[in-house]
């Protein structure tokens, strides 16, 4: 294949012939070897901002979506991230539903804000689905009542391997590959309720830049890309975290400092969870109040969320907002309505 035979000899690819490599791939037009090749040799260099654009676009392109329509006045957002860093308790599906149960302040540009929260498993055993289903939801719902989730609670989970049936090209070549692949970056790039703000945590520095681009490139209308000093695909309690604004094709960088909010310094050692188990029971005390470096960490987070939703002007009134949610037992309350609902088939 011609797009393979470049990029071995180092070329890059444009948007649409990466799109159209994809397009292949994903199609099962392409043997273990191909695309193991593609994939190596993408990563070795590192996915450009072109590349990643012409894969989100395959990827859309093969997605099983959930079709949910935000009603005007409300914003729609996802809190995926690649992947690929030290994990703690999964602090972006915490804080997925404490965006989604957070009150926007008066006047805000979103009067609620839902979450199509999009995750997948974990090579540490606590990734999104693992804790979720732990904590009783209902991980493997369908889309119908994935939408009837968004409507009647404000978020719904988005299971990846039921929503991306395409990738099962893939799957042998990137277990073999035993790295983070292009399609750690483009699976957040590709929300199966087409959510168009996004808050994304990358798994090395050099992607908040890239994928701040691509998301500006493919029409989003706000995100947040994050990745800390410390290596986490999150905001971090213990240190500065780079971000990547996109606001309507716009994107600045600053930094954040959690001393300069008034958060406590911890060590990364106080957050991680020992199993799934753990993390399941640390994700519930942060949901029934629990004071602590767990809940401050899912606050801060959370904060950013409901930036990215338009729900709060800033970091300092979005933890505000989802202290709030949190203490007024809201959050408690959003995470039982998620475990009802999602074991009830779609009316």
């Amino acid at each position: 294949m011609k797009l393979i035979t470049r990029l071995a000899m180092g070329d890059t690819l444009s948007d649409s012939d990466a799109e159209a490599v994809f397009l292949d791939l994903l199609g099962g037009k392409l043997d273990d070897a191909q695309i193991g090749a593609v994939l190596a040799l993408i990563e070795v260099r590192g996915a450009t901002v072109e590349e990643l654009v012409g894969g989100a676009r395959a990827m859309r392109a093969n997605v099983q979506n959930v079709h949910y329509t935000c009603p005007e006045g409300e914003s729609l957002i996802d809190t995926c991230g690649t992947g690929g860093t030290p994990k703690a308790f999964n602090v972006s599906t915490a804080a997925a539903i404490v965006v989604a149960a957070a009150n926007p302040n008066p006047g805000a540009e979103s009067s609620r804000v839902r979450v199509a929260k999009h995750g997948s498993k974990s090579r540490t055993k606590r990734g999104s689905s693992e804790v979720l289903e732990q904590l009783g939801i209902n991980v493997n719902a369908s889309p119908d009542t994935q939408a009837r989730c968004l409507e009647e609670i404000g978020i719904c989970f988005c299971f990846a391997i039921h929503h991306h049936p395409a990738m099962r090209f893939a799957a042998g070549p990137r277990k073999s590959l035993g790295v983070p692949t292009v399609f750690n970056l483009l699976g957040p790039l590709t929300n199966p309720a087409k959510a168009d703000r996004q808050l994304i945590g990358v798994y090395e520095s050099r992607w908040v830049d890239r994928v701040a681009k691509a998301l500006a490139r493919l029409g989003a209308k706000r995100a947040m890309v994050i990745h800390s000093d410390e290596g986490l695909d999150e905001i971090s309690l213990f240190g500065k975290t780079k971000v990547a604004h996109v606001n309507n094709g716009w994107i600045r960088t600053e930094e954040i400092d959690p001393s300069k909010l008034g958060l406590s310094s911890t060590k990364r050692e106080d957050l991680i969870a020992n199993d799934v188990a753990d993390a399941a029971r640390i994700f519930q005390s942060v949901m029934d109040n629990a004071p602590g470096p767990h809940r401050e960490i899912v606050c801060l987070n959370a904060a950013a969320g409901l930036v990215v939703a338009g729900a709060a002007p800033d970091i300092q009134e979005g933890l505000t907002l989802a202290d709030e949610a949190i203490a007024s037992g809201r959050a408690a309350e959003t995470l039982d309505g998620l475990r009802r609902l999602s074991h009830e088939s779609a009316s």
